[in-house]
């Protein structure tokens, strides 16, 4: 068995992983990176030798994990892909969408590149995709002759909790058995129950690290941590200022409008419109369409009929009065650019009404990450097109998290027992983390933590 990192950094960025087990190959991703523009921001393809792939398996749609899928295609045109169902009825608006995205960048950046592929080549595309239920076995490699006449090995996916769609996924040769966590979360969030990895075995273990670098607050749950939220919320609202919560759009999205929804119908927060951005609707609206199909609490909750959801571009963002209490759940968690939550964080930011929440991730190096470190009151530099800002609304972080946290991902691995761990999707302290408490719990494991473009071999 062989696996080879072809995530173009060291960070968290465009995850992609080739798998060689008995004969067949089968690619495990194929993502952009969040902080490269252009053909940088691609796996390393381009690299490989000239071999052929059998098929390629989608963990889940979010753009780190499934923007340069058209890409991949292209490189190995004989390979079938494979994803759940639910991602099967994602993908294609994905991927429409990180068009529309890259032309304008090349419009507004002035990235030659791009557009890295075309509406007309998803569409043409799309015959190749394959949706399957979690926990069904299948022969992802029967229509392809092995190397070395072994029979196709088998995939399953199994549920990982993390989005809609999201999953694990498991490898079965005739002798030798992998698994791969994708991302995911163990505990419930409001609407997607945790992960089903029970009973998983495997002799090899590829497992995200994302939080490996940040330990649990004692005695924090997420059900506190919602309650302060909406303290929050309502505090804000209270001195007639608005709120803004930025999100991503597919999961983030809907998990913070399913905690709106609930308080309003439990009567803690007024009924009124939440504003929102076209493509969080979208997936809002997938959300609720597949909802009888998903593992997931709530399921008679249907948020475009608990929620009067309003749908904001950004320059209806940039006209909006911003008085009496407004919320707004806007996709751009991060606050990029050229995007209407940037627009709206420009506005409300300036005064000491207002309010913005970050309820996920945002990079240092973004407009989000940089909002965040910057001290109430100074200037600081918000984005090159809005220059330089000065924060005086009120602005908190709160861990609603849809990634395991470590001491969770730490556990699984007793569960798991494999022989060799292989880390990745995390930051070196992170992954470094789980080398050592790997090291020091399980030491007869092999740990392996390859970097871009290295093979590790099993």
């Amino acid at each position: 068995m062989r696996l080879t990192n072809l995530n173009p950094d060291r960070n968290i960025g465009a995850s992609a992983w080739l798998l060689e087990i008995e004969g067949h190959r089968l690619l495990l991703d194929a993502g952009t990176h969040p902080k490269r523009d252009g053909r940088e921001s691609l796996p390393l393809f381009d690299d490989l030798p000239p071999v052929e792939v059998d098929a390629i398996a989608v963990s889940h749609c979010h753009h780190d994990h499934v923007g340069s899928l058209p890409v991949a295609m292209r490189r190995f045109p004989r390979a079938h892909v494979l994803m759940t169902e639910l991602s099967y009825f994602l993908v294609e608006r994905v991927l429409h969408n990180s068009v529309n995205v890259m032309r304008r960048q090349r419009e507004e950046l002035r990235i030659p590149e791009y557009p890295l592929y075309t509406h007309s080549e998803v569409d043409e595309m799309a015959p190749r995709f394959q949706g399957f239920r979690y926990d069904r076995e299948v022969e992802w490699a029967a229509h392809h002759k092995s190397r070395t006449g072994a029979r196709s090995p088998t995939l399953e996916f199994r549920d990982a909790g993390h989005t809609l769609g999201a999953a694990g996924v498991m490898v079965r040769g005739g002798r030798e058995t992998f698994f791969y966590t994708g991302d995911v979360s163990f505990r419930d969030q409001t609407l997607l129950r945790g992960a089903r990895f029970d009973g998983v075995e495997a002799e090899v273990l590829l497992m995200e690290t994302t939080r490996g670098d940040r330990a649990v607050p004692p005695g924090f749950t997420r059900e506190a941590e919602a309650e302060r939220l909406l303290g929050c919320i309502r505090a804000a609202q209270r001195r007639r200022g608005s709120v803004l919560l930025p999100t991503f759009a597919l999961g983030r999205t809907q998990e913070i409008l399913g905690l709106l929804a609930l308080w309003m119908r439990e009567g803690e927060l007024r009924e009124q419109p939440v504003y929102i951005g076209g493509l969080g609707r979208v997936f809002t609206e997938i959300y609720d369409l597949e909802s009888h199909r998903a593992n997931r609490n709530h399921t008679n909750l249907l948020l475009h009929e608990a929620l009067e959801l309003v749908v904001l571009d950004r320059d209806q963002c940039g006209r909006l009065p911003l008085g009496r209490g407004k919320l707004f759940v806007m996709t751009a968690g991060m606050l990029t650019e050229n995007t209407a939550a940037h627009a709206l964080a420009v506005r409300l930011m300036g005064e000491a009404r207002h309010a913005i929440f970050f309820v996920g991730y945002a990079d240092p190096d973004t407009p989000g990450g940089r909002l965040k470190a910057a001290p109430p009151g100074e200037p600081f530099l918000f984005s090159p097109s809005a220059g330089e800002q000065v924060r005086h609304c009120e602005l908190d972080d709160f861990d609603l998290t849809a990634h395991a946290n470590r001491d969770d991902l730490l556990e699984f691995v007793g569960q798991v027992n494999p022989r060799v761990v292989v880390l990745g999707h995390g930051d070196d302290e992170a992954r470094a983390w789980f080398a050592g408490e790997i090291g020091k719990r399980h030491p007869r494991i092999r740990v392996c933590v390859p970097g871009p473009g290295e093979t590790v071999e099993m």
